[in-house]
């Protein structure tokens, strides 16, 4: 590799690192402000990290440094331990992840209750959600889905990995006679669920969302 390749690479680690949040390509480009072809330098640098400490990952489209997946569990004790969501905002959460985009009065219909606005004002203050556009219907109301934050939280390329029903069942996660609607597989309008088996549902999301990711990463 060339003087100017190295030179280049390295700009590209260092903005990289600095940077407070993922980047995309383009960006990256800019700040290089040189033509070259960027993606072949962070395939590069994804590679030479990959058996470090430290890895560089792709997050819907944008790249940023992270932690080694794994590592991550050995450095857990050193982490300030945060306060767990509360029931009603895991399932929302669960609800527009698997739904989106979805209406608040949609995810009232699946969870079988109604919820206040706090719950959704938390999920926006993590920033892992967010309203995006209104639903052509009488009243146009709101329509919300996940941030490119809630990937990166939960090292998701794309809201298309997360696990499906079928993995969340192999799991031991979810009971294998629920209804489908949960994860968005059928119309939840036809939910036969009863109370019981809803409750042992929701009772799982935490762990969905956190042990079952990292498990079909590893």
């Amino acid at each position: 590799m060339k003087n100017k390749d190295i030179e280049i690479k390295n700009l590209v680690e260092a903005i990289l690192f600095a940077a407070s949040e993922p980047l995309d390509v383009e960006t990256i480009k800019e700040k290089v402000g040189i033509k070259i072809d960027i993606s072949k330098i962070l395939k590069n640098l994804q590679e030479e990290y990959s058996s470090k400490g430290i890895n560089l990952y792709e997050i819907s489209n944008k790249w940023s440094f992270r932690t080694s997946e794994k590592l991550s569990d050995k450095i857990k004790s050193h982490v300030i331990e945060q306060k767990k969501l509360s029931r009603a905002a895991i399932e929302t959460l669960a609800i527009i992840a698997y739904h989106q985009p979805v209406t608040r009065a949609e995810i009232e219909e699946i969870r079988g209750v109604s919820f206040s606005s706090g719950t959704l004002e938390i999920l926006f203050e993590l920033g892992w959600v967010k309203p995006q556009g209104r639903k052509e219907i009488p009243g146009k109301p709101l329509l919300y889905v996940t941030t490119d934050i809630f990937l990166s939280h939960f090292n998701l390329k794309n809201i298309s990995d997360l696990p499906n029903l079928d993995e969340l069942k192999s799991a031991g996660l979810v009971d294998a006679r629920i209804d489908k609607s949960i994860f968005g597989t059928e119309k939840f309008a036809k939910s036969d669920l009863n109370k019981d088996s809803k409750e042992n549902i929701f009772s799982n999301i935490d762990n969905m969302l956190t042990s079952s990711i990292s498990e079909k990463q590893n």
